[in-house]
């Protein structure tokens, strides 16, 4: 783990490596630049490609608080940046009247303060650290309302947000921000506009193999061999969703514990559970492709 930044490419493939993330040079590049910049890297990606995952070894390598803010449907300024702790002002303002120690403007101007601010993802992000600026994950942006989007701007172009009753906080240094999404729809131009971009694939045979060897070092080589080519064959079957690294990851770790030296028709019946969510999937592949699948591992 360091506290410090890498000072090259390389060093940032080394980096993410030790915290058992195998990027490949590109993808690595772009977090290296982003980092050097103080920019934001926006990460889209199939689920399960290791968007979210680099954001956790990121914070972990260097040291830092990892801040998630999960999107979803309905996700608002209270929830995402700050809101009032209003139980707190309610007992402030019945304690004053009881007192009678301040007139009104004093006391509106007391429970708008800091005090008494909950703070969110979003503003935590700008506040220092003794370990350095967090790392800001803002997960699964496209499930967020587009209206959501236009309370990010100030925060990506100027690393500050702006609260009326208080005023603008900025951040004395920018947190490193990731922002991932998996595509169900598109974000606005402006958005993008203020981040570096990347789109993580699903990673060719043999970087999938080194992911399955830093991540399950235990298990059978054969199998995690046989593993990757059942995978890398089954992402070219048209299914509703394709199985990521981390359904690889699953599977493999799955059939270690069930103690299966080899893949065979039997085991990948019983286990696609693991690596499809889909139920119309599984029996895609069990009534047309699973011969055909195993005879290209074999």
């Amino acid at each position: 783990m360091t506290h410090t930044l890498p000072q090259s490419v390389d060093e940032t493939v080394e980096i993410l490596a030790a915290g058992n993330y195998i990027a490949d040079r590109n993808l690595a590049t772009t977090l290296y630049v982003s980092l050097s910049m103080q920019r934001p890297i926006f990460l889209e990606g199939e689920a399960g490609v290791g968007k979210t995952e680099l954001a956790k070894v990121v914070a972990e390598q260097f040291g830092r608080n990892l801040l998630r803010l999960q999107c979803y449907e309905g996700l608002d300024v209270s929830t995402a940046v700050y809101e009032w702790n209003y139980a707190r002002q309610m007992i402030e303002i019945r304690l004053s009247e009881a007192l009678g120690d301040r007139d009104r403007d004093s006391l509106a101007e007391d429970i708008f303060s800091e005090r008494f601010l909950i703070t969110r993802p979003l503003l935590k992000a700008l506040e220092p650290m003794p370990e350095g600026a967090p790392v800001l994950l803002i997960d699964e942006l496209d499930r967020a309302d587009e209206p959501f989007e236009a309370f990010l701007l100030e925060v990506l172009a100027d690393y500050q947000i702006t609260i009326p009753e208080i005023g603008t906080v900025k951040a004395a240094e920018p947190p490193i921000v990731l922002i991932t999404s998996n595509r169900t729809r598109e974000i606005h131009d402006a958005l993008k506009r203020r981040c570096l971009y990347h789109w993580i694939d699903y990673p060719d045979a043999e970087r999938e193999q080194a992911i399955l060897t830093t991540r399950q070092p235990a298990a059978d080589i054969n199998l995690s061999r046989q593993v990757v080519a059942f995978v890398q064959e089954l992402r070219r079957v048209d299914l509703f969703k394709l199985p990521g690294v981390a359904e690889s990851i699953d599977w493999l770790a799955a059939l270690t514990v069930l103690g299966e030296p080899t893949l065979n028709e039997d085991i990948v019946r019983r286990t696609l559970g693991v690596l499809l969510k889909y139920q119309d999937d599984i029996e895609k592949i069990e009534s047309t492709e699973l011969h055909r699948l195993l005879e290209a591992v074999a």
